[in-house]
Order: C-alpha cells, then sequence, then structure tokens
C-alpha cells in the first residue's frame, strides 16, 4: 500500500491525539454493535506479525501492547494502547501481512471486531471511519520515517540491484533501513551475525531474521506479504490490470458502488505518474502534489472500500475467447472477471545510443523520486525529453544536483509542455535547454562517467561528466499481453469506442451509444495512457476511470447480475 506522502519531513509520532486517539464514551456505545467484548489476560497475543485478515481490537480495560522485533531479535515496545484506544494501521484495511504483533500487558477487556466487519463500521460510522483510517495512515507514516518494522537493505546504493530493490520496497511504502557497507560502521557487523558476504550483496534482511540475497520482486513481493493470492475458481466482477492513476480510480469507483473488485499490478501504485517528483496541475492540489502521494491516497480508499490487490505480478495473457474472462499472470496463476479493465498505461521508450544497456540500473534513470536525487546529490546529470514529465523532473532535481542539462530533440518546450514549467525551466539558473539536440554518447565502465549529446542543425559535441542520465521520452504501451485478443492502433495502443461489423470482423465500426472506452470485446474496456487517443494526463486518466464504471454497470446488468 503505498504512502500518503512520498517524502515524510515530519515526525508523524509527533501528532499524538490523531496518531494515538481515545473514542468518545458515545463512539464506544457504537462500535460495539459491530464486535463482541471479551476479556484478555496477561500476555495473551492478540495478533502476530504476518497476520492476514487480522481482527480489530478497541481496548476496554487494560492495555495493548505494539511490538516489533529489530534486526537482533530483540523486543521493542511502540505503542501502547489504553482504555479507548484501538489497534491497527494501513494493513488493517488491506489484505497485506502485518508488520507488529499485538500483545496485552495485562488483565483486561477488549472489544474485538473481525475484519469483514471493520469495513462495515467505517462506512456505516463516517465520523468513526475517518477517526480510525487517520491514525492508520499516520501510522503507517511513522513507521516509513523512522524505519521501524521493516526491512534492511545492505548493498552498495549505485548498484543497479541495490536500486531495483529500494526502489521497489519504498514505491509499496514498506518500511526500510538501508546500509551502505562502503560507509556505514554498522554493515560489518551485520554482515557477519547473519553470514553475509561481499558476493551475495544486496541482500535483505527481516524481522525474522531471514536473509535474501538479490531477490526477484515476485520473490521479495511474497516474503514481504505485500500480495494476495486470488482463488483461481473466484469470478470477479471486475478485474483492474494497472494500478496507475486510471486503474486505480475505476478500483475505487467499482469497489464504492459494491462491485467485487481486483487490482493486479506490476511492480507499484501509481505507474508512470507515480515516479513524478511533484504534479502542480492536478485539481484541489494549488500547492502540488507527488505521483506517489497521489497513488497512495487513491489506493487507500480502493481497499478502503474493499479493492484487493495484487503486486509485482505481471498479467502475461488475456483469455478473452471465454467468459468469464481468464487473465493469466507471470507466476501461473489466473484470475477470472465478469468484466475487465485495461490500464496497464505505457513506458518511457529508451534511447539508441551505443552501450545504453550497459549502464541501464548503472547510471541511466526512468524516475526523479527522493531515492534518485540522493544518488545525483551534487552532481551534473542529464535530462533527456520535453514533456511534462521531464519538465518536473529537470525541476524537482535542479534543487539536489550540481546543474541539469534538458536535452529536447525539438525546438523547444513549448509544443509539449505545461507554460508553467517552461517558465520555471527557462528562468532556472540551475537548468540549461539544449533544443535541437540528441544524446549520442556514454561513457564509463560500470557505472556512467560521461555523457554526450549532438547539435543536429550544427554537428556541434558537448561533452560532460555525469554519473545520472534520466530518460523519458514518449511513449511505449504496455500491451505485448494482450497479443490477438483486443484491436490495437499502429502503436500498440488499445483502440476503443469501436466494435466488429456485425457483417464482418474485418474493421471495427462505430456502434451508437458505445461506451468511448469500451473494446470490441463488450465487457472488456481500456483506460488512461493506454488507450488510443487518449490525452496523456493524469486527470484525464483519473476521469476515464472513474467514468468506465458506468458502462461497466451496464454491461454487468445485461448479464443479469443486477
Amino acid at each position: 500500500m503505498a504512502s500518503p506522502d512520498a517524502v515524510i519531513t515530519e515526525d508523524p509520532y509527533a501528532r499524538a491525539a490523531q496518531v494515538y486517539p481515545r473514542l468518545s464514551p458515545e463512539m464506544m456505545e457504537r462500535v460495539g454493535q459491530y464486535g463482541e467484548e471479551e476479556t484478555v489476560a496477561r500476555g495473551q497475543v492478540l495478533f502476530r506479525r504476518g497476520d492476514r485478515r487480522a481482527d480489530f481490537f478497541i481496548v476496554v480495560e487494560g492495555e495493548v501492547a505494539i511490538l516489533r522485533h529489530d534486526d537482533q531479535g530483540r523486543e521493542e515496545v511502540l505503542a501502547t494502547h489504553q482504555a479507548h484506544q484501538f489497534t491497527g494501521e494501513l494493513d488493517q484495511v488491506s489484505e497485506r501481512a502485518l508488520l507488529v504483533e499485538g500483545r496485552s500487558t495485562g488483565d483486561g477487556r477488549v472489544v474485538r471486531i473481525h475484519h469483514d466487519d471493520l469495513a462495515r463500521l467505517m462506512s456505516s460510522e463516517p465520523d468513526i471511519g475517518e477517526l480510525i483510517m487517520r491514525a492508520f495512515i499516520l501510522r503507517r507514516m511513522g513507521f516509513l520515517y523512522h524505519g521501524q518494522a521493516g526491512v534492511l537493505l545492505i548493498g552498495d546504493p549505485n548498484d543497479g540491484d541495490t536500486q531495483r530493490l529500494e526502489r521497489f520496497i519504498v514505491r509499496n511504502a514498506y518500511p526500510l533501513r538501508e546500509i551502505d557497507p562502503r560507509t556505514d560502521p554498522a554493515a560489518a557487523g551485520l554482515m557477519e551475525t547473519f553470514a553475509v558476504g561481499a558476493g551475495d550483496l544486496p541482500v535483505v534482511i527481516s524481522p525474522d531474521r531471514s536473509v535474501l540475497s538479490n531477490p526477484g520482486l515476485a520473490q521479495l513481493a511474497d516474503h514481504l506479504g505485500l500480495t494476495e493470492r486470488f482463488d483461481p475458481e473466484e469470478v470477479w466482477d471486475l478485474v483492474v490490470v494497472g494500478a496507475g492513476p486510471a486503474g486505480l480510480a475505476a478500483a475505487t469507483y467499482a469497489a464504492s458502488e459494491g462491485l467485487s473488485t481486483a487490482v493486479i499490478e506490476t511492480l507499484a501504485p501509481g505507474g508512470q505518474a507515480g515516479t513524478s517528483s511533484k504534479i502542480e496541475n492536478y485539481l484541489g492540489f494549488p500547492t502540488g502534489i507527488s505521483g506517489q502521494a497521489l497513488a497512495g491516497r487513491a489506493l487507500v480508499q480502493a481497499q478502503k472500500f474493499g479493492a484487493r490487490m495484487a503486486v509485482s505480478r505481471a498479467a502475461t495473457a488475456l483469455d478473452c475467447g471465454v467468459h468469464p474472462f481468464r487473465i493469466r499472470l507471470e507466476d501461473d496463476q489466473s484470475v477470472q472477471a465478469r468484466a475487465v479493465v485495461v490500464a496497464t498505461g505505457a513506458r518511457y521508450r529508451k534511447l539508441d545510443v551505443p552501450d545504453y544497456d550497459r549502464f541501464e540500473g548503472h547510471g541511466v534513470h526512468y524516475a526523479a523520486t527522493a531515492m534518485e536525487a540522493k544518488l545525483c546529490s551534487g552532481l551534473d546529470v542529464v535530462v533527456v525529453g520535453g514533456g511534462n514529465s521531464a519538465g518536473q523532473a529537470a525541476m524537482y532535481l535542479s534543487r539536489h544536483v550540481g546543474h541539469v542539462h534538458m536535452i529536447v530533440r525539438g525546438p523547444g518546450l513549448a509544443a509539449t509542455m505545461s507554460d508553467y514549467l517552461v517558465q520555471r525551466i527557462l528562468r532556472s539558473p540551475r537548468i540549461t535547454l539544449y533544443p535541437h539536440s540528441e544524446v549520442t554518447q556514454m561513457e564509463g565502465e560500470r557505472l556512467l562517467s560521461g555523457v554526450a549529446w549532438t547539435d543536429r542543425r550544427t554537428g556541434e559535441i558537448t561533452r560532460i561528466p555525469a554519473q545520472a542520465l534520466f530518460v523519458m521520452i514518449g511513449a511505449q504501451p504496455n500491451t505485448d499481453w494482450l497479443e490477438d485478443c483486443l484491436a490495437l492502433d499502429e502503436k500498440g495502443f488499445v483502440i476503443t469506442g469501436l466494435r466488429p461489423s456485425r457483417a464482418s470482423d474485418e474493421e471495427p465500426e462505430g456502434r451508437p451509444g458505445a461506451s468511448p472506452y469500451e473494446t470490441e470485446r463488450p465487457g472488456i474496456y481500456a483506460v488512461g495512457d493506454v488507450r488510443s487517443g487518449s490525452v496523456k494526463r493524469v486527470a484525464a486518466g483519473v476521469g476515464e476511470g472513474s467514468v468506465v464504471v458506468q458502462a461497466i454497470h451496464a454491461y454487468l446488468a445485461s448479464l443479469g447480475r443486477d
């Protein structure tokens, strides 16, 4: 579950009254209708780290301690809930594995609310639900801020595999403490304790003292309890493939309107937008919001309404010749759905430059977040691209690096970038724009150390020392998994708003009243960046994802479900 805030600059625990609120006597009476009061004994464990679908507890009398174990196996009390306070954090509204243990410190009484009834409580008692949800969010933010109840990552920050693991953990809002074996004095002792050699790095060490050496993301997700396994025989009303803004909007609106909803995501919530350091023209956020923060809030909403999510599980095929449709995943799982929303978005294209593949993970980046800014602190960097994502990256990086060199093939930025970003870039003394240019050379041994570009008008070559190249050019749709199931345009984007002719299946033709997001296959829809002709903006994707649910209701009704 993504963090509500990508970069947490203040200690959330300082807001103690919101992190650990007390329910009023009147609220206690109301919540009692959703659970059962029971006695607990000293030392009784109410839930353990790793549990899924744990019950929710409100203390009536006595105390409940929230504990974690550090990397040495030592027990630490993170908080103690007293009368009228409650247990839980964000994993309480999802199917993810819990990070902590809850244990009674003495004899007492609690109200136990079963996992499935918590959603009913939060929906039926909105004032209490708001108080609970705010506490859950702040508690998770506290874990992230202090690196509590999570994992250790030991590895060279410049190593591509270390970056891959860190990016996955951070984007999925899992608490993390990073150890650089070159500079951190604790590294040698930890490596000796866990019998880790230099050749094993990077390693992930979890509180149960298990060690994963350079794991794959699916293996890591399973080990951390980040993902879910779905019953292959269960049929969902809707499966959304892709958890970018469009997919999360569809999941939120569908789940809130009573549709059983599952979300399949390859990496982490947010999609391409989740890598944006700040989005300033998204309605309702006048000071801007990071893509990860926006995705985090959206995911919390979707899960609050009951949407279920599997991360690190790429869809590999869509069997649309049967109904219910069947989506096949890379780990041989399959998921059945009455309706499908394709929201797999698009990815940045790669540069056609010698040695480019060699430097992926060793200096080439496709996101500009706090993680990348930390790696490039004080150094010159190169940003390639003329769209809003490239502009946001350049502005964000300019506050952390030595200088930003921005490369665009066209004559400038006005035709492809929002004016507010264009003006900021042109006024910034820490950004230099190079129009009519393209990267032609990359230098370095193991790590990128230099970049050269050529002015296509004059042939002049500029070469600078640079350890980071940020590539944000064009969009390549993530539609390989659709194969021959759906009609794609010449660039591979999904064609919508069309239906095959009754007389011929050769060419799609318009159908009066058809949803603009419906594909040629009834019951399968496409929204967001993956859709042919869509406006490649976050707000547009959110709009499409929310609007498509109306068409899904109509389709399900035609099946006789409603």
